[in-house]
């Protein structure tokens, strides 16, 4: 079977929400037609809507659902950007981001660029990751009326670094700005509360928590506004068209409950993991280094990412050689996987450019052992010797 260490980019399906995902395909009936059948259809996915917003601590009807983390990650920032700018001919131009977000969220911010006469503004990370809640005030108190958003995540998806969303949310509300946050690999690996973060809108997925893929969510604060990038019916309160389905939304029902409710637990576990794997490998290989390292666990980095750099050898060697090995690592997002470049996240957080092709990033999930663990820490040191030989390809 191998040793799967990659759950930051999927993570095995939970077997509760197999069984619920299995009997609920069954369901007759399109969700929105006025008949028993469809009725019943809509009760299913309005339950789901309730129990993920439960889990949250969302109202229901702020719960869209999409496809998954990076259709909700589009509707926030473009239906925000519309929004905002309707009827003003793009008075208000700026998007506040930062160069360490997932293409989910710089992609769209380029669209903006290129298509509707958006400005974009990148706040600068410490080599932690962290971005300067003093240049975000300095930055709004002298803009603030031309912004028309900020979208920042809320875990980086590769380094695991925690940005305080809920203390740039407070700022951003003494300036009228709605702020967007990228919450998919902070959902089930450390507290999310929509309610308390004060965003305007929150984007999640189902398939990093033991959900199927192709479903996800976008939170809505019931005080925001933004207009759909799709069209086609007046489907969730008319941001997001399509037909709805039963099956999956309560899959992500299910998911995002069970993710939740075992979250106590399983920071426990990963803790022990965590610190497995730090100390595994400062023996094995001293030279490599845990990337924002100086933070603390669960407080300012969640437990379930590792990310190092080995010094010398492109990470892309490493981890083929880790494969060959039967152990499953990344290099990063897996959106970006089988291209030759290096972290655009470490190169935005001061890293070199060879340091910055250097890493490996371990994640654990809800079905990681201690033996998975070993399995790596085994291979390691030859994999690691045989990288630095082969070098770098440019």
């Amino acid at each position: 079977m191998g040793t799967y260490l990659d759950h930051a980019a999927t993570t095995p399906l939970r077997p509760s929400v197999v069984a619920l995902m299995t009997q609920s395909l069954l369901t007759q009936g399109n969700a929105s037609s006025v008949h028993s059948f469809g009725q019943r259809a809509r009760q299913v996915v309005e339950q789901a809507r309730e129990d993920i917003a439960a889990s949250l601590t969302a109202d229901r009807n702020e719960v869209i659902f999409t496809s998954g983390g990076t259709e909700a990650d589009n509707l926030a920032i473009q239906g925000l950007y519309s929004s905002r700018n309707r009827g003003d001919e793009f008075k208000r131009p700026i998007v506040i981001s930062a160069a360490t977000e997932h293409h989910a969220v710089l992609e769209p911010i380029e669209w903006l660029v290129a298509n509707r006469g958006a400005q974009v503004h990148l706040l600068q990370t410490d080599i932690n990751g962290h971005i300067s809640l003093t240049e975000l005030e300095q930055f709004l108190a002298q803009n603030a009326a031309e912004v028309a958003l900020i979208s920042l995540m809320w875990v980086n998806n590769e380094t695991g670094v925690i940005q305080d969303i809920p203390a740039i949310s407070r700022l951003a509300e003494r300036f009228d700005v709605p702020v967007h946050s990228d919450a998919v690999a902070a959902l089930g690996h450390m507290p999310v509360d929509f309610a308390a973060s004060g965003l305007a809108a929150m984007s999640i997925t189902g398939h990093k928590i033991g959900g199927p893929v192709g479903q996800g969510a976008l939170l809505v604060s019931r005080k925001t506004k933004l207009d759909p990038i799709f069209h086609g019916g007046g489907h969730e309160r008319g941001m997001r068209p399509g037909t709805l389905d039963p099956a999956g939304s309560s899959a992500l029902a299910l998911a995002v409950k069970s993710a939740v409710a075992d979250l106590p637990a399983e920071v426990g576990a990963w803790l022990e993991l965590n610190r497995r794997v730090v100390e595994g490998v400062a023996s094995a290989v001293p030279e490599a280094i845990l990337v924002a390292g100086e933070l603390e666990v669960v407080s300012e980095r969640v437990p379930n990412i590792v990310d190092f750099i080995f010094p010398g050898c492109s990470g892309d060697s490493l981890l083929f050689l880790l494969d060959a090995c039967g152990v499953a690592v990344s290099n990063g997002s897996a959106c970006t996987a089988g291209v030759t470049s290096a972290s655009h996240v470490l190169l935005a957080m001061g890293y070199s450019q060879r340091d910055a092709s250097s890493c490996v990033r371990v994640s654990l999930g809800h079905t990681s052992t201690e033996s998975d663990i070993d399995a790596f820490l085994q291979y390691l040191p030859e994999a690691y010797e045989r990288a630095k030989a082969a070098g770098f390809t440019s």
